[in-house]
C-alpha cells in the first residue's frame, strides 16, 4: 500500500529534574550545596533513508514520544542527556505544523535531517542558585517540558519522469513495458489510485526513475476526483511526459485532452509550465490515430516534441525513451541544488511575534484562570514540595506582572486563582 500524507502526533523528552543535595564528607568543612542539573529531554529529529519510498511505518506509529533527561545526582553530577529519536523517512518528505500551517522541514536528500520538536533542557540543581545572601538554597528546577505538536507528514515523490494524463490514456501500460514496475491495468478510471515508480534503463545503458501519476480530470487543482493527491508529486519531477489517447477511444478530442491537462498544471503551479514537457502520442496502432496526430500537430504548431508510440505494440518506444534520457541530462535536479544552496548560503530570519507571558478569564464557578505558555512552562518547572521554590514562583508571578493584572480584572482577598491543575488564592 502506498501511504502519501499522515498526520502524526509528535512529543519531545522534558528536561530531568535538579537534585537538591549537600555535600556532608567527613572532613570537608562548609560543604555547602552539591545537587546536579537534570539532563536534556530527547528530540525527534526526521532523517531521511532513500531506501524508503512511502510513508507507510507511519500508517501504524502516528504517536512519537522522545525519552526524558536523566535526573540531577549528588556530588554536582549532570544527568545524562537523552539520546535523540531519529525517524527515517523517505526523500521528498515535506513536514507541515498542522495548527500554522509552518513547514518545518522539506527533506529531499539522504541523510538529510531536521529536528522537529526540540527537548527540555534539564532543571537546575540547589547549587546553581547559591549567592552569598543563601549560600545553601533548598531548592531546584524541574525539568522543562519537551516541545509537542500535531504534524502533516507528506510525502511529493522525487521522480526524474512523471507521467501526466486523463484517466485511461495508456500510462500505466507504458511504464510496465519500459521497466519492471506491475501497475494495475485495467479498463476502468481511476484504476492507478497511488503513484508507481519504475526504473528505466535505455538500449544505451542509461537510466532513471519515472514515476505513473494518477490520472487528472477537469477541476483537479482544486481537489476534484484525485485532485492535489496526484498533483502533490508533479512538483518533484524534472521533466514531464503528458500521455494523449491519439486514437480518442473515449470521444474525446486530444488536443482538448492536451490543453485541459496543463490548465489544471498552471492552476496549481504556475513553474510545473516551465518543466521541459514530452508528448507521448499513445495507442498510434488504434483507427483513426493517424489522422487525430495531423489535426493535433496543426493545433500545436510544433510548441513541444511529439512521439508516436503504442504502448501496447512497443512501437516508438525506444525513440521517446532516448529522447527522455537526452532532456534529464541537461536539465538540472532543480529541487536539491535549491535546498543546497538555502543551506549553504542563506540564513532566513522569521518573525515570531511573541505570545503574551499570560492570559487572565473566568471560570463559571467564578474562579481567576491563568494560562500562556511563558506561565505555564514556570509552573511545571517549579517543584512545589519545598517552600523556597515557592517563593521563588511567587516572586517571578509578581515580576511579570500577574498580581497587578489580577487587581486590575476585580480579584480581591481570597478569591481562588487557577493554573492548570493548581489551585490557590489571592492575598492582598
Amino acid at each position: 500500500m502506498f501511504v502519501d500524507q499522515v498526520s502524526v502526533y509528535v512529543k519531545a523528552g522534558d528536561g530531568g529534574n535538579g537534585l537538591v543535595a549537600y555535600r556532608r564528607e567527613k572532613y570537608v568543612p562548609k560543604g555547602g550545596p552539591a545537587g546536579g542539573d537534570g539532563g536534556n529531554g530527547a528530540d525527534i529529529i526526521f532523517k531521511v533513508d532513500e531506501g524508503l519510498n512511502t510513508l507507510m511505518d507511519f500508517r501504524y506509529n502516528r504517536h512519537f514520544k522522545g525519552k526524558r533527561g536523566e535526573n540531577g545526582m549528588s556530588k554536582n553530577q549532570h544527568g545524562r542527556n537523552a539520546e535523540p529519536l531519529i525517524v527515517p523517512v523517505p526523500p521528498g518528505t515535506t513536514v507541515t505544523d498542522e495548527e500554522t500551517d509552518e513547514v518545518i522541514a522539506d527533506l529531499t536528500v539522504h541523510n538529510q535531517q531536521a529536528v522537529i520538536v526540540k527537548g527540555g533542557r534539564g532543571g537546575r540543581g540547589n547549587s546553581r542558585f547559591a549567592t552569598p545572601r543563601n549560600p545553601a538554597p533548598d531548592m531546584a528546577e524541574n525539568g522543562e517540558p519537551g516541545q509537542e505538536r500535531t504534524i502533516r507528514v507528506e510525502l511529493k515523490l522525487i521522480a526524474d519522469v512523471g507521467l501526466v494524463g486523463f484517466p485511461s490514456v495508456g500510462k500505466s501500460t507504458f511504464l510496465s513495458v519500459v521497466s519492471a514496475a506491475k501497475p494495475k491495468i485495467a479498463d476502468y478510471h481511476f484504476t492507478t489510485l497511488a503513484p508507481n515508480l519504475g526504473v528505466v534503463e535505455t538500449s544505451d545503458q542509461r537510466s532513471f526513475v519515472m514515476a505513473d501519476l494518477p490520472g487528472l480530470i477537469e477541476g483537479a487543482h482544486e481537489g476534484i476526483g484525485l485532485g492535489h493527491q496526484f498533483l502533490r508529486h508533479v512538483e518533484r519531477t524534472r521533466v514531464i511526459v503528458h500521455v494523449i489517447d491519439m486514437a480518442a477511444t473515449e470521444g474525446r478530442d486530444p488536443y482538448q485532452d492536451f490543453v485541459k491537462i496543463n490548465e489544471e498544471l498552471q492552476e496549481y503551479d504556475q513553474k510545473l509550465m516551465q518543466r521541459p514537457q514530452i508528448i507521448a502520442a499513445n495507442k498510434m496502432d488504434m483507427p483513426g490515430a493517424v489522422d487525430n496526430l495531423e489535426k493535433f500537430k496543426q493545433a500545436l504548431n510544433g510548441t513541444y516534441p511529439i512521439y508516436e508510440i503504442s504502448a501496447l505494440t512497443k512501437a516508438g518506444l525506444r525513440d521517446i525513451l532516448f529522447a527522455i534520457a537526452d532532456i534529464l541530462e541537461t536539465t538540472p535536479k532543480i529541487v536539491e541544488e535549491e535546498d543546497e544552496s538555502r543551506e549553504e548560503e542563506k540564513v532566513v530570519y522569521r518573525y515570531h511575534q511573541e505570545d503574551a507571558p499570560f492570559k487572565i478569564t473566568r471560570d463559571d464557578d467564578g474562579a481567576y484562570v491563568l494560562s500562556g505558555a511563558k506561565i505555564e512552562k514556570l509552573f511545571k518547572m517549579t517543584d512545589f514540595t519545598r517552600d523556597e521554590a515557592v517563593q521563588r514562583f511567587s516572586r517571578q508571578l509578581r515580576g511579570m506582572g500577574v498580581d497587578d493584572a489580577l487587581r486590575k480584572r476585580g480579584a480581591e482577598d481570597g478569591d481562588t486563582i487557577r493554573l492548570l491543575d493548581f489551585e490557590f488564592e489571592f492575598i492582598e
